[in-house]
């Protein structure tokens, strides 16, 4: 190694080093998991900054969370502070920064508010007015993939989305309504800048002049979209990076393409490929487990990890009776290691599965063993009924043609409103150029009094929100007495007036006692963000802004102290614990039996990414039974166990017939055997009863046989009920409380 190389490059591997040093044609780095991909990126910032000469804002970083982008700005102004002016955004943040100052070449004002699902799904109903709630989410939903896919209503393949002939035509009304509104949603962030881009030619010739240096973090996870924006930003003079991991592209269902990374050396002329494979993660055992999975792959460039921690513990498979003995199993591993290892602690350990519906399981055993846990993925902060009420009036004041926003809080709390009369106002709003202020103000047929109170009410709420933006002397602003909100700084005095004004603090304090409370706290936090921002037009904007582009923010986000992580596959991505389970590897579970052809390789990529987040110890979990759809089912292991190299794990519990296509049984040594439980007997000692017995009780009613246990000269009979009780005896049952209900 070099000693007159800067510190800041010895501390890097041979090829880290390569790809920050690399210039000149595009580059794609192909980072394994755990191979430090975003000290590279954010380490040739730096480097292009302090020994390439490079203008910082002529230097343009997009990757897909605040979070990543946050941390990657910090870590290059370490290295050199001038990095804090290069441009490092999400790819919708870098879409909302372009659309306010070039929107208008698309037809969009500056000052449009971004939907999120709920908004346009509530757009969508609009227009399909009388439709099931399902049908319309699944409308809503595949309007924004279209998007995603960089298709309009008139696209010849559009059909590939949904063939359902009003697709199409709803879809065109949706953009017309979302046109006159003037907002747009998350999938116009990068659709209509990609528009203006190849509409406007000094508009292209503008922003590749501006911006020299083109990088892309976890570039696996684009969509056709953003891949189309990412080549209307390329130009001759551009260097472009882009960093990714096609074994980790797991997100296809938000539209992300795998073959964006697969096809970018074609794409890009001369692209270049340096492989980052030294995992500074995980140990050899675990990166064995994953990659003799992930390597059945076809989609794939290929590369081999090698981990730098060496060996390690071998992943142990457990096969297990049925889920409620794999919750057990996983809360009797943990608790041993706590009370074995004086350093060891519950956040070391994650739970991972395929669906948030198996954590039930786990959260019932937890709770009954008082084992700490959190989840990772519950409803988020902003997306509750509260909070959305306070940001919907908070968009009427930006926008008062926001027609969803309008619908959702002009009769909330109710002021004799129909939804006939919203929706002739609505229509009215369109001789008022779509303000629905001055609509309803001057909408007065067939309303009874009580109505146009109602709204007379309204527009003073709305002019007393305004006022808060438009005024400093506190004179001036409405008079605010509240008992349950405080109004501070900036923004948080406009948000504490709507709440009070509007009565939506006392509609959500009077409809729950219990939770009524909770609810008044969560607009109080409304408002204490706010109080970040000026109270002005511009800072409410940027509020609204920052909300939509940064949905990462939950109650979960709290400090949880020393707690289990329950979590979905998808939702590991980005993270690491000392020890993880994968639980559920059964057919039908993980993987779903619907997968095929590149869903199937997109499942391997999802159990490669669960794999790898686990640092030192890896456990796999497989169940003979399952209750699904409401019934106990038999199961078999998931494809990917028979994948997996099984020369390199420790099997335990009783091992299905067949599972092994060698026909050997695996070896057990004597500390194997200590650690895995003895074989669950199929039938109790007296022989009358069989696990999955269907059983009735007078006081529980019908269930079935979970369970069976030698005790001496008797068996421990579990019975889980049809409403989740759980009840267990001794048989002979002396007393006669349970008959066995055969089903021939």
């Amino acid at each position: 190694m070099s000693r007159s190389l800067p510190p800041y490059l010895e501390i890097l591997n041979p090829e880290q080093r390569e790809a920050v040093l690399h210039t000149g044609k595009p580059l794609l780095i192909l980072a394994g998991a755990g191979s430090g991909k975003t000290r590279v990126i954010t380490t040739k910032i730096a480097w292009l900054i302090r020994e390439r000469g490079m203008d910082p804002r002529s230097i343009l970083a997009v990757t897909f969370t605040n979070k990543a982008a946050r941390e990657m700005a910090e870590r290059a102004r370490l290295i050199d502070e001038r990095a804090g002016d290069a441009m490092l955004r999400t790819f919708h943040s870098f879409g909302a920064w372009f659309l306010r100052r070039n929107g208008s070449y698309g037809g969009l004002s500056s000052q449009f508010v971004i939907y999120d699902d709920d908004d346009s799904m509530a757009l969508v109903s609009t227009i399909m007015e009388g439709s099931p709630r399902s049908d319309v989410r699944i409308i809503a939903n595949n309007i924004a993939r279209a998007k995603d896919y960089f298709l309009s209503p008139l696209d010849p393949e559009l059909d590939l989305i949904d063939h359902r002939k009003n697709f199409r035509a709803v879809y065109a009304r949706y953009e017309e309504k979302l046109t006159q509104i003037g907002n747009v949603d998350f999938g116009d962030l990068i659709k209509k800048p990609v528009e203006i881009l190849r509409n406007v030619p000094e508009i292209r010739e503008r922003f590749r002049n501006r911006f020299k240096v083109v990088m892309v973090d976890e570039y696996q996870d684009a969509n056709i979209a953003q891949s189309e924006l990412l080549k209307e930003l390329y130009g001759e003079e551009t260097y472009l990076c882009v960093v990714g991991d096609d074994d980790q592209s797991i997100y296809r269902f938000r539209g992300a393409e795998v073959k964006n990374i697969l096809e970018f050396p074609n794409i890009y002329e001369g692209a270049e490929i340096i492989r980052l494979e030294r995992n500074y993660r995980s140990s050899e055992p675990i990166l064995n487990t994953a990659s003799s999975v992930v390597d059945n792959n076809t989609g794939r460039l290929g590369k081999k990890l090698k981990a730098e921690k060496g060996m390690g513990k071998n992943p142990v498979l457990a096969f297990l009776p049925d889920q409620d003995m794999e919750a057990e199993f996983c809360a009797e591993l943990i608790g041993k290691s706590i009370s074995d290892r004086s350093k060891a602690s519950y956040s070391d350990w994650a739970i991972v599965y395929r669906t948030n519906a198996q954590s039930l399981g786990f959260e019932t055993e937890f709770l009954r063993r008082k084992i700490p846990y959190k989840i990772i993925g519950s409803l988020k902060f902003y997306e509750r009924e509260e909070v959305k009420d306070i940001l919907a009036l908070l968009s009427f004041l930006v926008n008062p043609r926001d027609e969803i926003a309008f619908r959702r809080m002009i009769n909330k709390p109710g002021r004799g409103l129909g939804a006939a009369s919203v929706k002739r106002i609505v229509d009215e709003a369109q001789n008022y150029g779509g303000d629905l202020l001055k609509a309803s103000l001057n909408f007065n047929e067939r309303l009874s009094s009580k109505a146009r109170a109602g709204i007379k009410e309204f527009g003073k709420i709305i002019e007393a929100g305004k006022t808060c933006l438009e005024h400093n002397d506190k004179e001036e602003l409405p008079v605010i007495k509240s008992e349950g909100l405080k109004a501070g700084v900036g923004l948080s005095l406009c948000v504490v007036a709507l709440a009070e004004l509007s009565g939506v603090k006392d509609y959500h304090l009077n409809r729950d006692e219990l939770s009524g409370n909770q609810r008044v706290n969560n607009i109080q936090e409304v408002a204490n963000a706010a109080s970040l921002y000026s109270a002005s037009m511009t800072g409410l904007l940027e509020f609204l802004e920052h909300i939509e582009l940064d949905r990462s923010l939950e109650d979960a986000a709290k400090d949880d102290g020393d707690a289990v992580t329950l979590i979905t596959l998808h939702n590991t991505k980005g993270l690491e614990f000392k020890r993880v389970i994968m639980t559920g590897l059964e057919q039908g579970i993980f993987p779903r039996d619907d997968k095929k052809g590149d869903d199937l390789e997109e499942e391997r990529r999802l159990f490669y990414v669960g794999a790898t987040r686990a640092m030192d110890e890896l456990y796999i979990s497989s169940c003979r039974e399952r209750r699904m759809y409401g019934r106990s089912m038999v199961t078999e292991p998931s494809i990917f166990l028979r994948e997996i190299d099984q020369s390199g794990i420790r099997i335990i519990g009783t091992v299905p017939f067949g599972f092994k296509e060698s026909g050997e049984t695996p070896v057990y040594s004597s500390e194997k055997r200590s650690a895995a439980k003895p074989a669950v007997p199929k039938i109790s000692q007296d022989g009358f009863w069989s696990m999955g017995d269907k059983v009735y009780h007078d006081d529980q009613g019908y269930g079935y046989i979970s369970q069976i246990t030698d005790t001496n000269d008797e068996s421990l009979i579990k019975v889980v009920f049809e409403t989740g009780h759980e009840e267990r005896f001794l048989s002979p049952d002396q007393n006669h409380l349970y008959t066995r209900i055969r089903e021939d």
